[in-house]
């Protein structure tokens, strides 16, 4: 049947889920087992499991790119697997696709398990990884999983992030809606036709494989009706740096050379030189990063998106999540986000069973049409403590307003108030990169000379802050170089996922769970993860960081005049933090935060005029409910001495969506 155009994403989710039922009606028949003319007229509601996982075709498909990363003068085709219902192929029915365009796919694996594709004597896929093929086949889908440029049996090169790697996932929605060329081997004139899909595609990924998916859809391809980027980078730019901040000792040319397969390292020198010189270690804004800037582009995001990220993930850090939220509300994009108390986490090894069946329903209304409510359901899932969740209408919340909190001065040097009244006077901190924000939040009622911190009353009652946070610091430093920390704590005992554990909020049980029906060579059954936990008698739920030398220009770092005071605004990442009554908020301004940030070359002293220094942050409620919540007199809740605190958290290189520490 001909491919619906896609509605102008302005318009309410809902006229588009009623207009798509519309002109997908025959899709019916994918679960209906009565006559043609009954699955014309029925309204189904859910996709049932009625098509035999163990007979799906399986099959390799290579895509025509029309670039040519490698400079051999051939247009690089992209390895496509497909695995997908044999039933409707044979009754003439077209079928949707949920597709996973990822790098990973022979160097490293996916998922909690780091599985692999393998494949047959034929060169068929036999074992896709994740869930996403044993569940959704059945259900009348198919899964493509499209090995990146320059990957497993892809031609071409990595580029991290860049044409290459989008242009690749691309040109296979492309493919699936006619408009490129497939043939059936890397090297063959043999053509390959998308005949069994009506081009409806929702791509999905963690990670490395999110952020492709976030790329793709701001190119505003025909075909690409939904993404569900988990835990996606929307700036490669602030990967690697933030606000002219180094975040690792390495650039995109390490991740390059990580993910390609061992024959594209020989042909893409060319690529990788570009990665180099491109992205200088001086954290300056070049072309390269402008081509890698997805929230410039969500003006062009035709589908709809569903965002899942851990608000402490520390390796893709939340502020991705943020400003690609943000552009796309500004853009009236059809949206709902997911957000856990974990780091870098798949929300299958964190509510697995909430997951699937939220995961079945988006895609069943964005790809099949079919009206099951999850359009009219809360925007926004939230995990207030380990397995608690809560909802929002929209998020942030309408009543969200921005309250300017003002540092003052205590009884003791680096121990000030915060609050809404300004105050004059000025703080002195030092540089000291052994130390990381834990470190600073264990001492912040103690003079050190490494931070500067600032603390509210005792909170009277629970208050939430939701959404982005800026602060602006004035400060005055003694070298030509220095780094800016700026972090917002929670002062108070709690029960929180240790997300700077190993598992990062989870631990990897021995018992099993599976989810559809499994083959020989592919199971549908994965280990099991329960939530790992630790306490703490402070929260550390919103951070940022900033090279000083960019006051001038935020694309371009100078050096510093010692003794000369600049002003400028680090932003913070989103969250969504709910303090509670007797706890504490406190805002610290520091250097170095070890292991988060590289040190600058000096190890300045910074002296923080407080009357031109403010934090902006995002109330429930605004100034009032602060100023509510911090009226009166309450005792501060007393720490727990059994707290263990959370560790230090390390990682060694920069491999968005799998640790190598």
């Amino acid at each position: 049947m001909p491919i619906p155009a896609r509605r102008s994403h302005r318009r309410p989710h809902r006229l588009r889920t009623l207009a798509v039922v519309v002109v997908t009606a025959l899709l019916s028949a994918l679960v209906a087992t009565g006559t043609a003319a009954s699955a014309a007229t029925a309204k189904p509601t859910e996709s049932k499991p009625v098509y035999s996982y163990a007979d799906a075709v399986r099959e390799s498909v290579w895509v025509d790119t029309r670039l040519d990363g490698d400079g051999n003068g051939k247009s690089d085709r992209v390895a496509v697997d497909i695995v997908r219902p044999r039933e409707p192929a044979a009754q003439g029915r077209k079928v949707p696709v949920i597709m996973d365009a990822s790098p990973y796919y022979s160097c490293c694996g996916r998922g909690n398990e780091s599985q692999k594709k393998t494949y047959d004597a034929n060169g068929n896929v036999v074992q896709m990884p994740l869930f996403y093929d044993n569940y959704f086949v059945p259900r009348g889908y198919a899964f493509v999983g499209v090995d990146l440029l320059g990957t497993n049996r892809s031609d071409g090169c990595v580029d991290v992030g860049g044409a290459y790697d989008i242009g690749s996932a691309k040109a296979v929605v492309d493919w699936l809606n006619g408009r490129a060329k497939g043939y059936t081997t890397r090297t063959d004139t043999k053509k390959a036709a998308a005949n069994w899909t009506n081009g409806r595609t929702g791509m999905i990924g963690k990670s490395y494989d999110g952020t492709v998916a976030n790329g793709v859809a701001a190119t505003g391809v025909e075909g690409l009706e939904t993404i569900v980027p988990i835990g996606g980078i929307s700036s490669w730019y602030d990967y690697y740096f933030q606000q002219g901040a180094p975040l690792y000792d390495s650039g995109p040319e390490w991740l390059s050379d990580y993910v390609e397969s061992p024959e594209a390292r020989e042909r893409c020198a060319a690529v990788q030189k570009r990665l180099v010189d491109e992205a200088p270690r001086t954290g300056d804004w070049t072309r390269l990063w402008q081509e890698r800037d997805y929230v410039k582009d969500a003006d062009n995001v035709r589908a709809s998106v569903f965002v899942v990220h851990g608000m402490q993930d520390l390796n893709v850090r939340a502020k991705h999540f943020g400003q690609w939220w943000d552009a796309l509300a500004e853009n009236g994009v059809d949206r709902k986000i997911w957000l856990a108390q974990t780091g870098h986490v798949d929300p299958f090894d964190f509510r697995r069973g909430a997951w699937v069946d939220t995961l079945h329903r988006w895609f069943d209304h964005e790809l099949l049409g079919y009206d099951n409510g999850i359009d009219r359901e809360p925007m926004a899932d939230i995990e207030r403590a380990p397995d608690r969740w809560t909802t929002d209408k929209v998020w942030p919340p309408r009543s969200t307003g921005t309250a300017a909190l003002r540092p003052g001065k205590g009884d003791q040097a680096g121990v000030g108030t915060l609050g809404l009244k300004g105050a004059s006077g000025t703080e002195t901190f030092t540089d000291n990169p052994a130390l990381s924000e834990t470190d600073w939040a264990a001492k912040i009622d103690s003079p050190t000379p490494d931070k500067a911190g600032f603390i509210s009353r005792p909170l009277g009652k629970d208050l939430r802050l939701s959404g982005s946070s800026k602060v602006t610091v004035t400060a005055t430093p003694t070298t030509s170089s220095a780094h800016l920390s700026a972090v917002l704590v929670d002062l108070g005992p709690a029960t929180i996922r240790d997300y700077a554990g190993a598992g990062e909020g989870i631990t990897t049980g021995m018992d099993r769970s599976c989810w559809g029906p499994s083959t020989g060579g592919d199971s549908s059954c994965f280990l099991n993860t329960p939530t790992a936990t630790t306490g703490v008698n402070s929260t550390i739920f919103s951070r940022g960081w900033a090279d000083l030398g960019t006051a001038k220009n935020p694309e371009h770092g100078s050096p510093l005049t010692p003794g000369k005071p600049y002003t400028l605004t680090v932003r913070l990442a989103a969250s969504d933090h709910v303090i509670p009554k007797g706890h504490r908020l406190a805002l610290i301004v520091a250097g170095t935060d070890k292991d988060l940030i590289d040190p600058p070359s000096t190890k300045p002293t910074l002296t923080v005029d407080l009357a031109r220094t403010a934090a902006r942050v995002p109330v429930v409620g605004g100034a009032p409910a602060f100023a509510a919540a911090t009226a009166g007199s309450t005792t501060a809740t007393p720490h727990s001495p059994a707290a263990e605190g959370v560790g230090p958290y390390r990682l060694d290189r920069p491999v968005p969506g799998g640790s190598t520490r």
